[in-house]
């Protein structure tokens, strides 16, 4: 099994399905560990427009971990500990409004957490399995995407003719099942625009690992209290995401190329723990 220290490097993370990197030439593996255990799988390494990236099958290669069941924490040391300091992270979720019906892309800039049961933090003062003992501290997340990474995510989608919706709220929940009418309902009456199962806590570790992280939501489905009828099923998002997947790889390949070189990082997100004493060393 190979470390850290001997696999291949990236500078930029795609945390989403096989679809993505799966056609690629030259397409590497490299197993990985972290003091928080093993990743969802593999990481895989390939380049797209002379960008070094590593893809990580956020369920799994075959699908086998459920929302709640991924190690979030594993998922984003195992990418900074190659190298990575941006991060995309697309995921499927349903739409909270008539207007953003399936098929609609959204690049969100806030975030509402309403999951139970994950590890959230790399912070919580318990021991680590090299001997280190992460101190207890808190870091901004007021603003949890990265600007730089949501403007090529913008920009790519506009120039492949696919016309995003600029910022809005998503809101993770627990899953694996789908929401009851009453709790869509009462997402939509709070204002939130799109509700997903996967999107915390990756970007709370990427932030706390002071990567750059921006989510494309792609939308599958108008969530239960948005439409009359039987409610979503696992078989109608998994149509619509097949149906989109070719376009939003496209879209997720040009942002890539477009976001800023590692030295031209000016965004917020590379600073996030400045002034905090957080007992640990980051890969």
């Amino acid at each position: 099994m190979a470390n850290a220290e001997s696999a291949q490097r990236a500078e930029i993370g795609v945390i989403g399905g096989s679809g993505f990197y799966s056609f690629l030439e030259n397409v590497t593996e490299a197993e990985i560990t972290t003091p928080y255990g093993s990743p969802s799988d593999s990481l895989f390494f390939g380049e797209i427009a002379g960008r070094k990236v590593a893809f990580l099958p956020r369920h799994g290669r075959s699908h086998r971990l459920p929302p709640h069941r991924i190690n979030y924490r594993a998922n984003l040391w195992a990418l900074r500990s190659v190298g990575v300091r941006q991060v995309l992270g697309p995921c499927a979720v349903g739409g909270l409004r008539p207007e953003y019906g399936p098929g609609t892309l959204l690049v969100p800039d806030q975030l509402v957490d309403r999951t139970k049961s994950r590890a959230d933090t790399y912070f919580d003062g318990e021991p680590l399995t090299n001997g280190q003992v992460p101190n207890v501290v808190h870091v901004s997340l007021a603003d949890p995407y990265c600007p730089a990474g949501r403007a090529a995510a913008l920009a790519a989608a506009r120039g492949r003719d696919w016309e995003p919706v600029d910022g809005g709220t998503l809101v993770v929940v627990e899953g694996p099942r789908f929401g009851t009418r009453a709790e869509s309902r009462w997402h939509a009456a709070m204002g939130w625009s799109v509700v997903g199962m996967t999107g915390h806590p990756e970007a709370a570790l990427a932030r706390e690992l002071e990567l750059c992280y921006t989510s494309m939501n792609l939308v599958t489905d108008l969530d239960a209290g948005a439409e009359s009828g039987e409610g979503v099923s696992h078989e109608e998002v998994l149509t619509v995401f097949a149906a989109n997947v070719d376009r939003l790889r496209d879209v997720l390949f040009d942002a890539v190329a477009g976001l800023p070189a590692g030295e031209e990082r000016g965004c917020p997100c590379r600073n996030a723990l400045n002034g905090l004493k957080t007992g640990i060393t980051l890969p």
